[in-house]
């Protein structure tokens, strides 16, 4: 974790400087957090560090059309002005959202930014109409299932039959 955090344990997540934003998928930002997600969930795949040019293919097969609104919406999150998250949300029918791309930088893992994410894509999918949040992810992503776990997802039967789809979550939006 980089030592420059500082903790507050007044705030609802233990930890300050968290801001979560809307911004287009193509930003600098968003692009720079888009690659580091890809490199680090390829990599955990492959057992092994994934290379520029397999970041560079994985990229170009992610389109961002479904991730702008009225169809979905992307957010970076910045801890004290430093972009170190991102996520995605988009419609998957007219009451159901799903959670993709969500990253949190290793170094500011445990900072709350997480949580942070999750509020702001479930604010996103009720201003898209949703009632509730589903996504799928694999078993060797333990971070993310206890995450989604400690916020309210609870595992569910496979709603889709994607490649890398392991695990299948869902959290209705009260």
């Amino acid at each position: 974790m980089d030592k420059n955090l500082i903790i507050d344990a007044s705030a609802p997540t233990g930890w300050v400087g968290w801001e979560v934003t809307a911004e287009p998928f193509g930003t600098p930002d968003a692009t720079a957090l888009r690659r580091a997600y890809y490199a680090e969930v390829a990599g955990r795949y492959w057992e092994r560090p994934a290379t520029e040019a397999e970041v560079d293919e994985g990229l170009a097969d992610d389109p961002a059309d479904a991730l702008v609104p009225p169809t979905g919406q992307f957010v970076v999150g910045r801890l004290d002005g430093r972009p170190l998250a991102c996520g995605g949300i988009r419609l998957l029918d007219p009451a159901t959202a799903e959670l993709t791309r969500v990253y949190v930088d290793p170094r500011a893992r445990g900072t709350g930014g997480g949580a942070a994410l999750l509020g702001a894509l479930e604010e996103e999918a009720r201003a898209l109409g949703a009632g509730r949040v589903r996504l799928d992810t694999r078993s060797d992503l333990v971070e993310a299932r206890a995450l989604y776990a400690r916020h309210g997802y609870r595992e569910i039967p496979a709603y889709n039959s994607g490649p890398y789809a392991q695990h299948w979550f869902e959290k209705p939006l009260g």
